[in-house]
């Protein structure tokens, strides 16, 4: 997924070469999810749920036919690791543990519980209300 502008400089400076390691290196070329994104990766009758997708990089997604573009997912959706203790912003080296490549289907759903608390505090901030809340100003 793209990093937006805005977020940009929450990253290290070699981020690509990062993303690139863990897709292509350490991931092959194929999602990493094993059921982390809510959806079961099981074929048929497989008793197995835990099963690793099966989706690959530039070929058509398992499920969604779609051609999947392998992304990489930050599994505490932090892309940088620490601040230091005078509050100033340090990059670290990202440990490889808190990422994991994802097609966009898993990672979509991995994300989901996020991205619904991020729209309703956007829908929220948008509304005007009768009741002041001082948590918005």
């Amino acid at each position: 997924m793209p990093i937006r502008p805005e977020n940009r400089e929450r990253y290290p400076p070699d981020w690509p070469l990062i993303s690139d390691r863990i897709r292509f290196e350490r991931a092959g070329g194929r999602c990493e999810c094993r059921g982390e994104c809510g959806h079961s990766h099981t074929q048929g009758d497989e008793l197995d749920h835990w099963r690793r997708c099966e989706a690959r990089h530039n070929k058509p997604h398992p499920i969604t036919r779609s051609v999947v573009t392998l992304t990489t997912a930050h599994l505490d959706h932090t892309p940088e690791n620490s601040d230091n203790p005078d509050g100033m912003f340090v990059l670290l080296p990202l440990e490889e543990s808190n990422l994991r490549a994802m097609c966009q289907r898993c990672h979509l759903g991995y994300d989901h519980d996020r991205h619904m608390a991020h729209q309703r505090e956007n829908r929220h901030r948008g509304q005007m209300s009768l009741i002041p809340d001082e948590r918005l100003t």
